[in-house]
């Protein structure tokens, strides 16, 4: 594993205790993450969402570079300095992105050490961002408030979207926003059939078991909370989309 020197050590922050089920879920994610094609170089990774049209993940990063410009074009808007939290930030190529905006300070949190180390090296010239190893549940946020909270593909890895988004609400500041991308929900008689065909997807890879971390969603789950769906992929206006896997982008108040 890389270990980080001295000035990567200054752009992350390292969780003291690390569970043992955290540590076994990093190291069957990297590997199926692998097999998945979703690991980069830090080469790609600085250049992303951009990549080569022949990676076999292009339509996956044509998606998300669109999900990203419309959030960095919104939060850019408010033409003010924002503080900006992103949970599930992987390696770190969101979080970077949302530095760029002017006057933004962000953190880019993750219990996968392998991925923000890499985050950490690839950004560590961004004065105004920096990365925290840990869980968000276990309290190493301490009395931190944001702006603005984001999940880009990363809802779907928290067992109850109710109790984490509550737990984020703890964290925004009044008249914050958390924004959810790049996130499917189900209908709540879809659950079933999603967990099973996530099941097969991950026993394909030989990893059946990386299903106990993956979970769905509803907009039911939302129904407690101040929400708007600022861009509905089912709206008639998409209808013509070359690439119709969109998700829908959900922002909720705090009020």
């Amino acid at each position: 594993m890389y270990l980080p020197d001295s000035s990567i050590l200054t752009n992350i922050q390292v969780q003291g205790h690390t569970r043992l089920r955290e540590i076994l879920f990093e190291k069957k994610y990297i590997q199926v993450r692998a097999l998945e094609s979703r690991l980069y170089t830090d080469e790609e990774l600085i250049r992303l969402p951009d990549i080569p049209q022949d990676h076999p993940r292009i339509g996956e990063w044509e998606l998300r570079k669109q999900s990203c410009r419309r959030l960095v074009r919104h939060i850019s808007r408010k033409k003010t300095a924002l503080n900006i939290l992103e949970i599930g930030c992987g390696n770190g190529w969101l979080t970077h992105q949302l530095a760029e905006i002017p006057g933004s300070t962000v953190i880019g949190v993750d219990i996968n050490f392998t991925e923000l180390q890499q985050a950490a090296r690839v950004f560590s010239n961004d004065p105004n961002l920096r990365f925290i190893h840990g869980d968000v549940r276990s309290g190493l946020l301490e009395d931190r408030r944001f702006d603005v909270i984001v999940f880009a593909a990363a809802l779907e890895y928290f067992p109850s979207a109710k109790k984490i988004l509550h737990l984020c609400l703890s964290h925004l500041k009044r008249g914050g926003e958390i924004h959810l991308l790049d996130t499917a929900f189900c209908k709540p008689e879809e659950v079933k059939v999603e967990e099973r065909r996530t099941l097969a997807y991950y026993t394909s890879f030989g990893y059946p078991e990386m299903a106990d971390y993956y979970f769905h969603h509803t907009l039911d789950d939302l129904r407690s909370f101040r929400y708007t769906v600022l861009y509905n992929p089912k709206d008639f206006r998409h209808w013509f989309q070359k690439n119709k896997r969109h998700h829908p982008w959900i922002r909720i108040y705090n009020n």
